[in-house]
This record gives C-alpha cells, structure tokens and sequence, in this order.
C-alpha cells in the first residue's frame, strides 16, 4: 500500500507543499520517507517546482578559495587552491560547496564544469598536487547534497578539451583537447549524466586543442581550436554534432575571426548566442556576430561569462593579475538600452575565477 505524501492531505496538495521546500533543503527532506524520497528525486516534481516559480537560478564558478593557504605539499608551490563557489543571483548570497572527497588541496585543476539539471558534472582536470592530468568525473546532486565519482573518461588522459551539456539536460559532450604528449585530439565522447556510461562518437573531421563547446540550434557545436602543427594558431570554423543522426558536419561560417584563442561564448535558454570579444558583448545574428553592448573596461581581461533566464554574468579584470570585478547585464534592453550592474564580491569570494556555469533547480 502505497503511503500518502503528508497524512491526510490529498497527494496532489501534499506534492504542492512540498514544492516550496528551498532547494537548500532537499537533502534534509530526500531522506525523511521513501515516498518523499521518490519524489524529490522525480523529473515530475522538478517541472512542478518550476512550473510554480519556485525553482532557483544558481551559478557555480571554480574559484581561488582567499581563505586557505597555497597547495600543500604542491611541486609548483606558488600554485592556489580552488574551489567551488556558488552565487545566488536573486538573493545575493554567496556560499562554498563541500570539498571533493579525497580533494582537500582543491578541485582539479582547470577541469571542466557544467549543470546538467540538478546535477553539477566535473570532468578532467589536473590533480592540484601532482599536476598530473586525469579523467576522472565526480557529479554533485543538489538533491542530496553529496557528491559521487562517475565512471572515467575513456581513452588517454586529456586536457583543454571542449565541453558542454544539452538543453534536455541529460548528456555531455567532450571533444578535442590534447593528450599527454601535446598532440591535439578528433576525438569525441558523450556522457549520460543518470546512467553514468560513456558514448564514443566519430571523430571529427579536424585536430581542435583548447577548442569551445555549446549547445546551440539542437545540436553541439565545436569552435575554433588548432591542430598539432598550427600550435597556438586557432581556426576560424566550427564542426557541429547532431545527436538524431549521430554525424558531424563542418560549418565555415566565421564563429572565430582571428587566429587568436577562442574568446568566452555562452548560449541563453532562447537558444541565443553571446561572446565577449574585444570589449564588446556580440549576439550571433543571420550568421555573423553584431555587437549588443560594451563591457565595463575592469572585466575585459580573462573574461567569465555566463546566462540564466534574461541576464547575463560576466567576470574578469582590467589587466592581466587584477582585482576579479563581476557585473550582471538585463538582456531585455528597452530601446535597446542595455545597462549593466555591478556585483560587489565579499572579500573571500573574490579570487581569481577559471570557470562556471549556471543551473536551475
């Protein structure tokens, strides 16, 4: 006999009680019954929490963490930890998320992270003590509040590669990078978040180090990148992944225009397409970028940027080694007046920013 959700409420208003419950909470109420366990855990009560407008916008950056000391035990000494830092945008709160089992001197380093529904997906990276490159995964479920290690990336330890989740939020995409002997890398991978397996793909047609990956128009796009002869010489294409027919094509339509590296790209819940270049924010418009607006000069170096709902995030300095400086910009602009707003950062939260992504829950 199956129990109801709250003794003596219909389970329809007892599933609605428990939608309000802050997404802070889940890990205190996921464990109290089976049947709440079901049902936090479910896809159903997620589309329910949103559907009601109580879902949270959350964005998640690996951070230098201010408070602790330099790696210990690290060869490269001057090197700093880092964190995971989470930032609420509709409360200003900031807060730390709990430490990688087994990672106390840090989160690999440039390892790569996206949100993938309730899940934040970590793979790759440098051990920060070692240095060593790894494929190792570890997935934080916000629901539960801890983090589990994911199956490996298969194949030879990479770096630098490409990455980015799908609208369904189910399933990652890896390509490119290079291997431990610095050749560059076709290669692809998929990895589905819930069933924690791996999917070879094709490869793609070119060798991409230190390429982007977004999802954008329903399918994967792999930018820019360069191969192992062109060292540092990025390209000007993109190839693109359709997961219906599990093929790449090539698109030569100029995402990149110079053979510098890659700038910052972001694509917003419309399917829109931003990046940062040359102290501008450019929407990708009729196949060609058009400028929206100016950044703020004190964020146009090692630029972060990020989107949820109509905003956007953008994180970096004025010069190289500067003070870290965020802004958040309304994306609706009236008349196309676009204005941006300063975020102060609290001290220990204002080192240096890697990288970050945003989630709903």
């Amino acid at each position: 006999m199956l129990m109801e959700l709250i003794p003596g409420l219909p389970d329809d208003l007892g599933r609605e009680c428990l939608t309000h419950v802050s997404y802070k909470e889940f890990s205190k109420f996921f464990y109290i019954c089976k049947s709440w366990k079901a049902e936090i855990g479910s896809r159903h009560f997620h589309q329910l929490r949103k559907a009601n407008g109580f879902n949270r916008n959350i964005i998640v950056l690996t951070q230098v963490d201010q408070d602790s000391s330099l790696v210990s035990g690290n060869k490269h000494s001057s090197t700093p930890a880092y964190q995971l830092s989470l930032y609420e945008p509709e409360t200003g709160l900031w807060s730390r998320l709990p430490a990688i089992p087994g990672f106390s001197n840090g989160i690999p380093l440039f390892c790569r992270c996206v949100g993938v529904g309730h899940y934040l997906v970590l793979i790759g990276g440098w051990n920060p003590t070692s240095w060593k490159a790894s494929n190792t995964v570890f997935v934080y479920d916000f629901v539960t509040a801890t983090w589990k290690r994911g199956v490996d990336m298969p194949g030879p330890s990479i770096s630098f590669f490409g990455c980015a989740s799908d609208y369904d939020q189910t399933i990652v995409l890896v390509a490119g990078g290079h291997d431990e002997e610095k050749n560059a890398l076709r290669s692809a991978l998929l990895y589905d978040v819930i069933k924690d397996e791996w999917i070879s793909l094709p490869d793609m047609a070119k060798e991409r180090d230190e390429c982007k990956a977004i999802f954008h128009a329903g399918k994967f796009h792999v930018i820019s990148g360069y191969s192992t002869e062109m060292q540092g010489k990025f390209q000007n294409d993109a190839e693109v992944f359709d997961t219906a027919t599990s093929s790449w094509c090539h698109v030569d339509n100029n995402f990149h225009q110079t053979d510098e590296i890659c700038p910052p790209m972001v694509v917003n819940r419309k399917g829109e397409m931003f990046r940062c270049c040359a102290g501008s924010v450019e929407i990708w418009e009729a196949s060609m970028w058009k400028s929206v607006t100016q950044l703020p000069p004190d964020v146009c170096v090692g630029s972060v940027m990020l989107t949820w709902q109509e905003k956007m995030l953008v994180i970096g300095s004025d010069k190289f080694g500067g003070t870290q400086n965020m802004y958040v910009l309304e994306l609706k602009g009236i008349n196309k007046c676009y204005c941006w707003k300063k975020v102060e950062l609290p001290l220990e939260f204002s080192g240096r920013v890697q990288a970050g992504c945003s989630l709903e829950i």
